[in-house]
């Protein structure tokens, strides 16, 4: 076999040993018998591919052939809603977010499923939202954006990828936990524009997830990071504060993604596949490429465990929703 490395060789030996310690029981038992699909639901090259792919190639070693499918469209809703449609066997799987798991189901109108159609396998990443905002605003901190909010009311505005997105719900609920400040939502296409703009003095706040281009812009004084919205702090990103230690105890929002199966799947597959994730979470090289690019990678998740996330984000999402009106879209 001369095109097959000696590299790959023991990666698979090494897989296929890690896989046999993994146990099968009931429908799990002849699991996988043929390719595993998963679905991100938008485009190729966005934060899908940096955090789907890469599971992908790790299953390919643990479990056996897998890929990744493109269904993009409406947010995420199409794609999601095409899984949600396929039969519980464990070869159609969904890299799902808030997004896509929790908002769009409560304020869409006829997303094609609901909030309970899915089964939470696996928390991959909680990535950070992060208010940005342009150096010329007399801001170092969230206390200075508040006093400088009230002092200017109607002056200031904060960009997110669009409404109904957990960037907009978060502008939301810090404008009310802050004391009803006025200040006007720009929903943009993507965060991209909404960046560009903010980088040209057009908009004076951005709320967007952690990346490696906003570290990169605030090293080059573009822009100002000043706080992020998970409990504690980023390990690739210590310098900057939560909302929490600002002063915000409530305003807490992971930009999590993981992998669903549709909810009628079996608990032995389910089990399955998150037992061969955990593993693959526990490759330090696939970590570390999670973590250089802004993102919190969960090594230590599990069915239940996040469910229950998937539960509190809806709980703490809804009357959120419910207060600005989204839920009548």
């Amino acid at each position: 076999m001369p095109s097959f490395s000696r590299r790959r060789f023991v990666s698979a030996l090494s897989g296929a040993a890690a896989l046999a310690t993994i146990p099968r029981s009931g429908q799990a038992a002849d699991y996988p018998s043929r390719p595993i699909r998963l679905v991100i639901p938008y485009g190729a090259g966005g934060s899908g591919d940096q955090i789907g792919r890469p599971w992908v190639d790790k299953m390919s070693t643990l479990l056996g052939p897998t890929f990744v499918d493109y269904i993009g469209g409406a947010g995420g809703a199409i794609g999601t809603a095409a899984v949600a449609r396929e039969e519980p066997d464990g070869y159609s799987l969904l890299l799902g977010n808030g997004s896509t798991q929790v908002i769009i189901p409560l304020t869409s109108a006829n997303p094609g499923y609901s909030v309970g159609d899915f089964r939470a396998i696996y928390r991959l990443i909680n990535s950070a939202l992060v208010f940005a905002v342009h150096p010329s605003l007399p801001a170092a901190n969230l206390r200075e954006l508040i006093a400088y909010a009230k002092d200017n009311p109607g002056k200031l505005s904060y960009g997110t990828p669009g409404v109904a997105t957990g960037n907009h719900l978060v502008g939301e609920s810090f404008k009310h936990h802050a004391g009803a400040l006025d200040i006007v939502h720009v929903p943009y296409r993507g965060i991209a524009q909404a960046t560009n703009d903010l980088v040209s003095g057009q908009i004076s706040l951005v709320i967007a997830v952690m990346s490696v281009q906003l570290q990169q812009l605030s090293q080059a004084g573009k822009i100002r990071l000043l706080a992020v919205t998970t409990e504690r702090r980023l390990s690739g990103a210590p310098d900057i504060p939560t909302a929490v230690e600002s002063g915000m105890p409530d305003l807490r929002y992971g930009g999590w993604f993981g992998l669903f199966a549709p909810k009628r799947t079996d608990d032995a597959i389910i089990d399955r596949i998150a037992q061969a994730t955990r593993l693959a979470m526990a490759d330090a090289t696939l970590l570390a490429n999670y973590r250089a690019q802004g993102m919190e990678p969960d090594a230590a998740s599990s069915p239940e465990k996040f469910q229950r996330i998937v539960e509190a984000t809806t709980a703490s999402l809804a009357p959120v929703i419910k207060s600005i009106g989204l839920n009548q879209l």
